[in-house]
């Protein structure tokens, strides 16, 4: 007896047995996904050239956890507006599985 494929628990399959259809909420949380991946990597550059302050802070600590902290500053910035890219990816999401 042969199992039916899973599906993900974002996807739900349509009346015809076509290919699972995405929830554009869950569509929109992949691109606010991307986004801050996106925006990790900018800030990761901005902050390259950006010396650490001997007097408060820097040493191996603070350049272990700069790319933790830019992380999670991408992340809110993503979630709070971000420059547009999530909402691009979402409507690219959505339009790519209406074509097929």
């Amino acid at each position: 007896m042969e199992a039916a494929p899973a599906l993900s628990p974002t996807a739900s399959t349509a009346v015809d047995g076509s290919a699972p259809r995405i929830d554009p909420a869950v569509a929109h949380q992949k691109g606010q996904d991307f986004e801050a991946v996106f925006l990790s990597q900018v800030f990761e550059n901005m902050f390259a050239g950006v010396g650490t302050d001997s007097l408060f802070g820097g040493g191996d600590g603070e350049t272990v956890y700069r790319s933790l902290l830019l992380q999670e500053y991408s992340k809110v910035a993503a979630k709070s507006g971000g420059i547009g890219i999530a909402d691009a990816v979402q409507r690219e999401i959505l339009r790519t599985q209406e074509t097929k």
